[in-house]
């Protein structure tokens, strides 16, 4: 693996502030092989650690499980160094690398489909297709010896390695887990239903490690992973717990969403979480929606409409294809509140959204004689939470 530290946003949007890391492995055997190559910063000690491994051997194959800048931009690199190599990936993935790389793509080019198989000799390695996840062109690739799945994107994360390469070596759930959720949910969360056949593949072979191209690999407590992916990929909450994000000016939203979260402790909710949308990137308000089963979105009316950054929250909920949540609203206006109709629309085309009856709506600010109508809507979502 190799860390990049300094990068400050993945994909240019994302914050990292743990870092990230990518991920290549080289297998030896009768014949060498190379799984993905690296973000083009890192090349160069691409090379030499390539180099230090083999020891002197060449190499027989580059496999490319995915065609993103980040695992692929060396490729024209090890082709120089390594002229004999023959790169095994998918037809798309083919015509993918013509459209990033000068070099005849196709005299190099092994192309495999669902189910074939490449003999290292002790080692074999088996081609399994996964489009969507989350590109067209991605395989991941199982070695069926070692029983090593090589996954791609699938079952990565956000943040640097620092040392320990195993999960089973670190405090993952609560030292990665955020971070895993975070960089599954805006990365591949769009993508359940294809994320949701991959797992059904998984499920039909025996796997003791997986080796994903950012973050730690895996050898121990693999149900307890797939477990969250299986529930992140099919829109079902991890907890029965609130997120509650709010967009405020000067305090008085804000301080009509504290109050919500209060009564809802009150009741014995735990691990709420709160979030002020112009605040907090909304990768990590989002990481959250996925987490809890209810969500509460309390905006202030804003040149008659959604505040703008909770209006960049919501749009990215509904483009990552959130389901199966309890929804409230809860809106401010000094004169022509309307944002509760505009939040409520936003989510009109999600699936399984129930969105209840009961809101708030408040003029400035939460008066004393709105206590009825705030509790009935901490009744109506502690109730959801059953």
């Amino acid at each position: 693996d190799l860390n990049d530290r300094r990068i400050a946003l993945f994909e240019n949007v994302y914050p990292v502030p743990r870092g990230v890391s990518y991920n290549s492995y080289l297998l030896l055997d009768e014949k060498t092989a190379l799984f993905d190559t690296i973000d083009q910063a890192f090349t160069h000690q691409l090379l030499e650690n390539v180099s230090s491994v083999l020891d002197g051997r060449s190499l027989d194959y580059l496999i490319v499980n995915h065609m993103e800048p980040d695992h692929c931009a060396s490729i024209a690199d090890i082709l120089f160094r390594y002229p004999g190599v023959k790169i095994v990936c998918t037809a798309k993935a083919a015509n993918m690398m013509k459209q990033f790389f000068e070099f005849d793509v196709d005299q190099y080019v092994v192309p495999v489909k669902e189910g074939d198989t490449l003999s290292l000799g002790v080692h074999t390695l088996t081609f399994v297709m996964a489009p969507m996840v989350h590109w067209p062109e991605v395989m991941v690739t199982y070695e069926t010896t070692e029983k090593i799945l090589f996954s791609a994107d699938a079952f990565g994360s956000f943040g640097a390695i620092d040392g320990n390469i195993f999960a089973d070596e670190t405090d993952y759930k609560n030292q990665w887990l955020p971070e895993a959720r975070r960089y599954y949910c805006n990365i591949v969360g769009k993508y359940g239903p294809q994320v949701q056949a991959l797992l059904k593949k998984a499920s039909g072979l025996e796997i003791s490690m997986i080796c994903p191209l950012h973050s730690l690999v895996w050898r121990k407590d693999l149900d307890w992973l797939l477990e969250k992916y299986s529930r992140w990929s099919s829109y079902e909450p991890e907890e029965k717990t609130v997120l509650i994000a709010y967009a405020s000016v000067y305090g008085h939203t804000e301080q009509a969403a504290d109050a919500i979260a209060a009564r809802l402790a009150e009741r014995g909710v735990p691990n709420i979480a709160v979030y002020d949308v112009s605040k907090t990137h909304p990768s990590y308000i989002l990481a959250d929606a996925f987490r809890c089963s209810a969500l509460v979105f309390a905006s202030i009316t804003y040149n008659n409409g959604i505040f703008c950054n909770m209006e960049t929250l919501l749009h990215q909920i509904a483009a990552h294809n959130l389901q199966n949540r309890t929804v409230a609203f809860l809106e401010n206006g000094s004169w022509a509140p309307v944002s509760v109709k505009h939040m409520t629309d936003t989510f009109a085309s999600l699936k399984n959204m129930k969105v209840l009856e009961e809101s708030l709506t408040i003029r400035s600010s939460l008066k004393n004689c709105q206590g009825d109508c705030l509790e009935a809507l901490v009744d109506s979502i502690f109730q959801s939470l059953a």
